[in-house]
């Protein structure tokens, strides 16, 4: 069987989550896989709930819906509890461990990462959550090569933002190493 792996974030419009499904599809493709990303949010953008699912396979994507999930990060309670769907008995599931506080004991390995804290004390702003969660999840998933993830995120940021947002993933990256 040939390699498949679908995730989905869920976070608060304004968080960024959709940019980090973008950067996620974006490194895949061009570690030479194919890789869709397919965005749901709500009418009240920023402060509603959103998430992006992300799918990555060595075949062709024919169906952009993730239907069984390898990874769920959720960063707020309110897109936990709703995106918490088409998990698999085996996905990993990554919380923001201050503000999903309700979770479901399935059996499932959960980490819990205070990523918001970490974007606002250690990177000095929160705009960066998304960025230090894509880190993290490449680091525990190792689903993309970290050099292009970078690439990644250096081709999709604004222009001056480059070395914010490239120390934002290294912090995730290294938080994540921990859960490997």
């Amino acid at each position: 069987m040939s390699f498949h792996f679908e995730a989905r974030f869920g976070a608060i419009g304004g968080q960024g989550i959709i940019t980090a499904g973008a950067f996620l599809a974006t490194a895949a493709i061009m570690q030479g896989l194919n890789a869709v990303q397919s965005p749901t949010y709500t009418s009240q953008v920023r402060g509603g709930p959103t998430k992006v699912d992300v799918i990555i396979s060595e075949d062709e994507i024919l169906f952009n819906k993730a239907t069984k999930l390898d990874l769920f990060l959720a960063t707020a309670q309110r897109p936990y509890d709703l995106y918490y769907t088409d998990l698999k008995d085996d996905t990993l599931v990554i919380l923001e461990e201050n503000l999903v506080k309700n979770v479901r004991d399935d059996g499932r390995k959960i980490i819990r990462v205070p990523i918001i804290e970490l974007a606002e004390k250690e990177i000095g702003l929160t705009v960066t959550t998304s960025v230090i969660a894509t880190g993290i999840v490449v680091a525990v998933t190792e689903i993309v090569k970290p050099d292009l993830m970078k690439e990644a995120i250096l081709s999709r940021v604004p222009k001056g933002t480059e070395a914010i947002n490239i120390k934002a993933f290294e912090l995730g990256y290294e938080v994540g190493k921990k859960y490997r």
